[in-house]
């Protein structure tokens, strides 16, 4: 009985080895993937923004959940700021909407002009009160987090490879997550199955942009000064 015993549990131990292995591979695999992992995403949003794959992923590291990372960097873009303070910022607790507000910003950077033909989820929140009030007055609307996550990755796919915003919204509201969202689009413009990562040159080169855009100014604390802040294009 007790060999018995003693072959059961070497048996349930391989097992749970063999389980671990295969988790880990898949882990790899998800983040060495191409397009078919998660690092084809961070790689398009760094060329979207204008930053090092590496920058997103630590910054990922940090805590921001995947597909809050294109709204790190959509804030910085507008408030003209590092990502630590927003980081900062998040980690205190404030949501993306009290951040919009605390650094001297108003919800309507948000709006992505398409025609939404039904209010239902996850993207009739905002668009109903975009559709209801004159644009006067979309300063005024107070977005969840979900609300602002959707609306900047609507803006990152559809600017970034000029896909139908209305495609990715029927997608959402199917459930599709961001990341796969993003590889259909990628996909869907000719792009290769396995993206690179950037040679060294392109690397420093989106470095130097990016370090040239968040520290043109240096801000003391977290707060930009009303008036000083200069608006940034898309």
């Amino acid at each position: 009985m007790v060999k018995t015993f003693v072959q059961v549990a070497v048996l349930l131990l391989m097992v749970c080895i063999a389980s671990l292995a295969a988790a880990e591979t898949q882990w790899k695999f998800g983040m060495s993937g191409g397009s078919e992992g998660i690092s084809g995403f961070y790689f398009s949003v760094g060329n979207y923004y204008h930053v090092p794959e590496r920058e997103v992923i630590v910054i990922r590291e940090r805590g921001i959940p995947d597909e809050e990372l294109p709204v790190v960097f959509f804030i910085c873009r507008h408030a003209r700021v590092s990502p630590d303070v927003i980081i900062k910022l998040r980690s205190r607790g404030l949501s993306w909407y009290d951040i919009t507000i605390h650094l001297g910003l108003t919800p309507e950077i948000y709006y992505v002009p398409v025609v939404i033909h039904k209010g239902g989820p996850p993207y009739g929140h905002a668009y109903g009160y975009y559709k209801k009030h004159p644009k006067g007055k979309w300063s005024k609307i107070k977005l969840t987090d979900a609300d602002i996550v959707n609306q900047v990755n609507l803006d990152f796919v559809s600017k970034h490879y000029g896909y139908d915003p209305a495609q990715v919204i029927r997608m959402r509201e199917h459930g599709t997550s961001f990341v796969n969202i993003e590889r259909k689009a990628y996909r869907a413009k000719g792009g290769k199955e396995n993206r690179q990562e950037n040679r060294p040159g392109e690397e420093s080169r989106s470095k130097g942009e990016s370090d040239k855009g968040w520290k043109e100014k240096e801000w003391k604390g977290d707060r930009i000064p009303p008036g000083q802040r200069k608006k940034m294009k898309d």
